[in-house]
């Protein structure tokens, strides 16, 4: 037998990583077979372990990808603005009309919750390390008052991620949508310089 490439193997990877993600966003994380999964992607249940262990393991990498989509789209709102603090607070709106996007909302916010318990802690530290540079960034420009950064931008970042899962957990999630961004405007509004 052949000894494949690392194109190939990453081509395999990728294959499986995608076949994983449509699944999971079609019928979730526990409803999705991995024999049904490999098969349609045209593989073993071999390729998928050597390449992410386990089922649990395609998920992680899975939740990884939309994390990393997730933080580009935010990251293009808030440096495509051309006011600073109003792309922060549309990135921050944004975040939460996230959680209405099915893919979004089923594996992200639903099955990473339930299965890894939530986001990985290097996910949370880059979100809180690229919070805290805008923060960091408003408040040199006087508009947000003097205060840590690091500790503002954790604070706006659980709160953020929690009605995130509030939204996303709910049948009337424009509803929540609506009370969550009405209740961040206001926390909004209690951080700028008076």
């Amino acid at each position: 037998m052949a000894r494949r490439t690392r194109a190939e193997m990453e081509e395999t990877r990728l294959q499986l990583l995608a076949a994983g993600r449509q699944a999971f966003s079609e019928h979730g994380y526990a409803s999705t077979s991995m024999d049904e999964l490999t098969a349609q992607a045209g593989f073993t249940r071999g390729a998928l372990y050597h390449h992410f262990g386990d089922k649990k393991g395609l998920l992680q990498a899975v939740v990884e990808q939309i994390d990393a989509e997730m933080d580009a789209r935010l990251h293009a709102i808030s440096s495509s603005a051309e006011d600073a603090w109003e792309g922060f607070c549309a990135r921050c709106r944004a975040y939460l009309e996230m959680a209405l996007e099915p893919e979004i909302q089923r594996i992200v916010l639903r099955d990473a919750k339930s299965v890894l318990g939530g986001a990985s802690p290097e996910s949370q530290r880059h979100c809180i390390g690229s919070m805290q540079n805008l923060i960091q960034h408003l408040i040199q420009q006087g508009t947000v008052a003097k205060v840590d950064p690091q500790a503002l931008a954790a604070l706006i970042y659980g709160s953020l991620a929690e009605a995130a899962f509030w939204i996303a957990d709910g049948e009337d999630g424009n509803s929540r949508l609506a009370q969550s961004t009405a209740a961040l405007d206001l926390l909004l509004l209690g951080l700028q310089s008076k």
